[in-house]
């Protein structure tokens, strides 16, 4: 009876912990921007799921990733540190090793600890490994296990970088040992075909960079041989990722979880499935959109099924701005055709103005979070500190160095969130309130380049010197108020220096 009545009084408790803890999923796109779903504007794409959510939650209209480019705006929301203080953490190589120090507090270590059930599927761009002991044909550790994660299913970096190959919990999933895997970005290895030698192979041409060994089609970035039988299929990849992420949820609907769901659309290669190819005017760029909404819209229909949705915070965003030509030649550009991917922001990815930073960003949280428009300042390196305050765990002081606490604002229970953000595009950017300093030097604008000496000159910000502009009149950044407002330069300068000289702005 004794025993009977203790496995009762902890299904009670297993019940009410549940209740107190909402399962927590995001929902992080890749290179998706500002304008590139219809409730934030668009119409030559097709969201419905993005918008439901929308209609269903709170769409903020002044939420960043921490970065304009993918590794940087990641390891912020993992660690709740900008990325702009450790080095090594620009885009990486498919063979970096993980640049998180296992033992530090996460955000899935910070949930895990609160006994969730945590999972990482989709784009990784962490790194795996050890430097100098990446083996792909064993055990491929430290990674996201080391990092807080009880389940992975990842692409070691991104779609257009060797390896092809996805990584299931630490080893690469469906590898021939007969076929082991070698990668190499300083020099070619093997004799694999390759986009620069074998360019009448390719079923989809680079249009800078991109021209190294082929697969499926498509040369990538970095060299790599054998693992054939471990190979992704890129029209497939979307369907892949959304069923790992539904069936972690199906096998943990009894407990608290935690769900990080990234997804490689709409980043290049920009390769959609035959039921998505051709449905926008705008090429695979915007199939792709149409594409990605279709995977979070799996996600979706599995907590409908489940009757999770009530139980479950889902937070929808991206790792950074639009980009158009970012490597391939998909006709992304010459298909835009009035299509704005930034909306009414300046730049995209790899820059400093809005349109780097600023993302599609809602919360849905039905009976919690009330629908509607939300213009508090956030960003995704405060899910950190915000999650901590929603499940009641106390950071450590030295844990998330720049998150703050923003819970408030992202249950749509305050208008104001932070009062300060650092934006990390191509020189960094200051925001307080709707100010926002450009700290450049005055250079002429630099190229940027990838793994490649190729890539196109992109507006950064990084040629104009100290830039200040009010976003409350002039959101496009086009009116440089920095001789004219000399002491709010200096101010916001200030803030940048301190918070640089401090090592934390928590």
């Amino acid at each position: 009876m004794k025993f009977t009545a203790f496995l009762l009084a902890l299904g009670f408790a297993q019940i009410a912990f549940a209740a107190d803890k909402p399962n927590i999923v995001i929902l992080y796109a890749d290179d998706l921007g500002y304008g590139d779903t219809g409730c934030y504007g668009a119409t030559a794409v097709h969201t419905p799921n993005i918008d439901r959510l929308s209609r269903e939650g709170l769409r903020f209209t002044d939420a960043h990733a921490a970065a304009a480019t993918c590794t940087p705006s990641r390891y912020a929301l993992m660690t709740g540190e900008y990325a702009w203080r450790k080095p090594g953490t620009g885009v990486l190589p498919g063979d970096a090793a993980l640049i998180i120090a296992p033992g530090r507090t996460t955000l899935p270590s910070m949930l895990q600890k609160a006994g969730y059930a945590t999972a990482a599927i989709g784009k990784w761009h962490l790194g795996l490994g050890e430097k100098g002991k990446l083996d792909w044909n064993g055990e491929i550790k430290p990674g996201p296990r080391e990092i807080g994660f009880d389940y992975s299913f990842i692409l070691p970096a991104t779609g257009d970088r060797v390896p092809c190959v996805y990584v299931e919990n630490g080893r690469v999933a469906n590898l021939d040992p007969k076929d082991p895997i070698e990668v190499n970005y300083q020099h070619k290895i093997g004799d694999e075909p390759t986009g620069k030698e074998n360019p009448e192979l390719l079923q989809m041409h680079p249009s800078h960079g991109h021209d190294m060994t082929i697969v499926n089609g498509i040369s990538r970035i970095g060299w790599m041989t054998g693992g054939k039988a471990a190979r992704w299929n890129d029209e497939e990849m979307a369907d892949t990722l959304a069923k790992k992420a539904v069936a972690f949820i199906e096998q943990h609907q009894d407990q608290p979880f935690f769900v990080y769901f990234a997804t490689h659309d709409v980043h290049v290669p920009r390769v959609p499935h035959p039921r998505f190819a051709g449905k926008t005017p705008l090429g695979p760029r915007g199939d792709v959109i149409d594409e990605v909404d279709d995977s979070f819209g799996q996600v979706l229909a599995a907590l409908d099924r489940l009757k999770l949705t009530d139980k479950t915070i889902v937070i929808l965003s991206s790792d950074n701005g639009p980009v158009i030509d970012d490597g391939y030649k998909d006709q992304a550009v010459e298909k835009l055709d009035g299509h704005k991917p930034a909306g009414p922001l300046r730049g995209g990815k790899y820059t400093s103005w809005e349109g780097g930073t600023r993302e599609p960003f809602i919360v849905r949280w039905p009976g919690q979070v009330k629908p509607g428009v939300s213009d508090a300042l956030v960003c995704q390196i405060d899910f950190l500190a915000s999650f901590a305050a929603l499940t009641k765990q106390a950071l450590d002081a030295d844990a998330g160095p720049d998150s703050f606490n923003v819970l408030p604002s992202l249950l749509g229970q305050s208008k104001v969130g932070r009062e300060r953000l650092i934006e990390q595009g191509g020189p960094l950017a200051v925001r307080e309130g709707l100010w926002k300093l450009v700290v450049a030097q005055k250079a002429p604008p630099r190229k940027i380049a990838l793994e490649d000496n190729d890539s196109p000159p992109r507006d950064t910000g990084a040629g104009g010197g100290l830039q200040l502009f009010n976003l409350a009149d002039d959101l496009a950044e086009t009116k440089n108020l920095a001789e004219q407002q000399p002491d709010k330069t200096n101010a916001l300068q200030d803030i940048l220096i301190k918070a640089r000289e401090a090592g934390r702005t928590r």
